[in-house]
């Protein structure tokens, strides 16, 4: 089944207003509809993902592209998130039981079953194994690229950028210049910007994951055109794997502009 006839029945929570609305609801005039149905919205991946969608926020145009995303929380969660990310209020629904996850079909996790552990503790359990790579293909490559830099990846954090990310003093993005020049994403470069993002959580963590079951339920992002054809999709595999290239996560949208992209994934 095309997952818009899905996406198209769906109502959920919108963050701005509070009110229950269809998730596709003003995206008639758009060109094109980037659905982005994201894991806890405190995930490592959906925090990540937004930060991705800020940067390029001028290429998308909401004529060419009508984007909403879904996240699993509640309000406060989506309030918070859109605060600390930029993500708009407006564009951003929260689910607070992964059903429309469960109705894609996307991938729940890893589900290492401990007799006698409540939903959240084996949440936890399964969460830190998916961490270690343990039925999260990918995860430990892409944590490592973190570290290492990536050539084929766009710097990431602007020279005169203060970065704040606790336990780290506050430094001027510069610094990274000593791991190895500009122009791509240096050593401990990406590192630091999830560093950032897990001190957010860490800090705000009942706000951000008020049911902690859900901790491995992973996302999908999916594109359409206006009349609901489905051009690409992208099953997320385990965590920090949100994207088919995580060197340059939104590529796929560059198709729009030809209209000619059909689906590889």
């Amino acid at each position: 089944m095309n997952p818009y006839t899905i996406l198209n029945q769906t109502e959920l929570q919108r963050v701005s207003d509070g009110m229950t609305r269809p998730l596709l609801e003003n995206c008639e005039a758009a060109s094109h509809i980037l659905i982005l149905v994201w894991p806890q919205l405190g995930d490592f991946d959906s925090l990540e993902y937004a930060w991705w969608l800020q940067r390029e926020a001028e290429k998308l145009p909401p004529e060419k592209l009508a984007i909403r995303a879904v996240g699993i929380g509640d309000r406060a969660s989506g309030t918070r998130f859109c605060e600390y990310t930029g993500f708009p209020r407006q564009n951003l629904f929260v689910e607070p039981n992964a059903q429309l996850h469960q109705q894609l079909k996307l991938y729940s996790g890893l589900n290492f079953r401990v007799p006698g552990l409540s939903p959240s503790v084996k949440a936890w359990l399964n969460l830190i194994l998916m961490c270690a790579g343990l039925g999260s293909p990918g995860t430990l490559k892409e944590v490592f690229r973190g570290y290492k830099g990536d050539r084929q990846a766009p710097q990431l954090i602007e020279d005169d950028e203060i970065i704040q990310a606790t336990p780290l003093p506050a430094f001027k993005g510069s610094f990274f210049q000593l791991a190895g020049g500009n122009g791509f994403q240096r050593p401990f470069e990406l590192a630091t910007l999830r560093l950032r993002n897990m001190v957010e959580v860490l800090s705000n963590w009942r706000t951000y994951v008020p049911n902690s079951a859900y901790l491995t339920q992973r996302g999908g992002t999916f594109l359409f055109d206006s009349k609901g054809q489905l051009l690409y999709e992208h099953r997320d595999p385990g965590i920090l794997g949100f994207a088919a290239n995580m060197s340059q996560p939104l590529s796929f949208l560059s198709f729009i502009e030809t209209d000619t992209f059909t689906s590889s994934y």
